[in-house]
C-alpha cells in the first residue's frame, strides 16, 4: 500500500553486460522504479529521439531501424563508462548537449576506480558516480536527483499559470472602473436636481417680483379712476 503511494520513476539503464542490466533492473524495480534497459549508448540515444546524427558512426547500428522518438518521460540515465562504440561519458555528453534532454540526471557506473575519470565525468555534469557492484543503498540516493525533473517540469507547466494572473490583474483593475461609473452617474443625478431645484427656486423669485412690481400698477390705475 506504501509503496503505492510513492510517485514512480522511470529510469533509462544503459550497459553492454547483460548480468549487470539485469542486476541493476532488479534493484531500480525494488526501489519502486519503472526501469527501460539497453546495451549501448546509441540505442540509449536513440531511445531519447537524439539518434539522428549519430547512426553512420555505430558500426552495429541497423539502417532499416527507424528513428524511435520515446514519448515516455525519463527521469534519469544510469550507464556503465566503459561500453564499446560509445562510452558512458560520450553518452552523458550527448545527453547535455541536447536541449531536450539536458535537465535529465545522469549516473555513471563503473569497476574501476580511476580518480581522473570520476572527475571528468562529473565536470561534464554526471550526477553521482557509482563503483559496481551498485547496491540497493546506491540507488536510493538517486531519488533526489529523479525528483529535479519532476519538478522542473511542474515549473514548465506553471509558465502558463502568470498569464492568468495577468489577466486577473486586468480584470481587477477593470472592475473599479466599473464601480466608478455609478458613483459619476449619482452625481450627476444630484447635479441636475440641485439645478432644477435652484432654477424653480430662481422662478419662483422672479414670478413674486412680477406679481409685486404689477400689483402698484394695478391698484394704482384703479384709485386714479
Amino acid at each position: 500500500m506504501v509503496m503505492a503511494a510513492e510517485p514512480q520513476f522511470h529510469v533509462l539503464a544503459v550497459d553492454d553486460s547483460l548480468f549487470d542490466r539485469k542486476l541493476i533492473e532488479r534493484l531500480l524495480q525494488k526501489a519502486s522504479c519503472q526501469v527501460t534497459t539497453v546495451d549501448s549508448g546509441y540505442k540509449a540515444l536513440e531511445f531519447l529521439g537524439l539518434r539522428e546524427g549519430v547512426e553512420i558512426n555505430d558500426p552495429d547500428a541497423v539502417s532499416t531501424s527507424p528513428v524511435i522518438h520515446q514519448e515516455v518521460e525519463v527521469n534519469l540515465i544510469i550507464t556503465d563508462y566503459c561500453m564499446p562504440s560509445m562510452t558512458g561519458y560520450d553518452l552523458l555528453k550527448e545527453v547535455k548537449e541536447s536541449s531536450a534532454c539536458k535537465n535529465i540526471p545522469v549516473v555513471i557506473m563503473s569497476s574501476e576506480n580511476v580518480p581522473a575519470r570520476i572527475s571528468r565525468c562529473l565536470e561534464e555534469g554526471a550526477e553521482e558516480f557509482f563503483l559496481k557492484p551498485v547496491r540497493l543503498a546506491d540507488l536510493n540516493k538517486l531519488k533526489p536527483h529523479m525528483m529535479k525533473t519532476k519538478l522542473k517540469n511542474q515549473k514548465l507547466e506553471e509558465i502558463e499559470t502568470p498569464s492568468k494572473v495577468e489577466s486577473g490583474t486586468v480584470a481587477a483593475v477593470v472592475e473599479p472602473e466599473s464601480e466608478v461609473e455609478p458613483k459619476q452617474i449619482y452625481l450627476q443625478v444630484v447635479q441636475q436636481e440641485e439645478q432644477t431645484v435652484s432654477n424653480n427656486k430662481r422662478k419662483s423669485v422672479e414670478e413674486g417680483l412680477s406679481t409685486h412690481r404689477s400689483r402698484p400698477r394695478f391698484e394704482g390705475i384703479t384709485t386714479a379712476v
